[in-house]
């Protein structure tokens, strides 16, 4: 299972592999405190930054920069995570927007780019999800997307502050993507129509 880091432009945003020049764009993008309520961000942007090349140097992950294409202006982050080759998975996360690009296309659209480049380049048997159990929001964000909730992770993770989180669970598994795919281009189809 190969994944390389590329371009992956739709519609309303592109998604760019993170590189040095990204900083400065994405620290202004990063500055409103909803963004990080459940999401890490540790001691400070500079080194929330540093940790996405030192995680992409491993091989376990590839780090993107998200612009929104009307204005180029970049908006957030997402990645691939915890890409494990010999089991054909990985998952899709440490995602984060401006919270005026919360509810519109961007989610919907980032997420059919990386989906779509994923079973389309690498074939996975399974993409997963992990949310805060306690960010409502997000869980309801990746259920519309299609992924299904497989269960929860009891103190999963230690974030910001020392709190044990923990996860919910979701996935979507190779046979479910041509209707997850589906499922994506009819919404982003309606938010195109809304901007006519």
């Amino acid at each position: 299972m190969q994944l390389k880091a590329t371009v992956l432009t739709g519609r309303f945003v592109q998604l760019e592999p993170i590189d040095r020049s990204h900083f400065q764009g994405l620290e202004k993008a990063a500055r409103d405190k909803r963004i990080w309520e459940h999401t890490q961000l540790g001691p400070s942007f500079e080194a929330y930054f540093d940790q996405l090349f030192a995680a992409r140097d491993t091989g376990l992950e590839i780090p993107f920069a998200v612009r929104w294409r009307a204005t180029g202006e970049l908006i957030g982050g997402t990645r691939y995570r915890d890409i494990v080759r010999e089991h054909r998975r990985l998952e899709i996360g440490g995602t984060w927007y401006q919270p005026e690009y919360w509810a519109g296309p961007t989610n919907p659209e980032a997420k059919l780019l990386l989906l779509g480049h994923a079973f389309d380049q690498a074939a996975p048997n399974r993409v997963q999800l992990f949310t805060d159990v306690r960010n409502k929001r997000s869980q309801a964000a990746i259920s519309k997307l299609g992924a299904r909730r497989e269960g929860l992770l009891r103190s999963h993770m230690v974030v910001d502050g020392g709190r044990r989180r923990d996860s919910v669970l979701f996935s979507i598994v190779r046979e479910e993507w041509p209707d997850v795919r589906t499922r994506l281009m009819t919404r982003l189809a309606a938010f195109e129509t809304a901007r006519t």
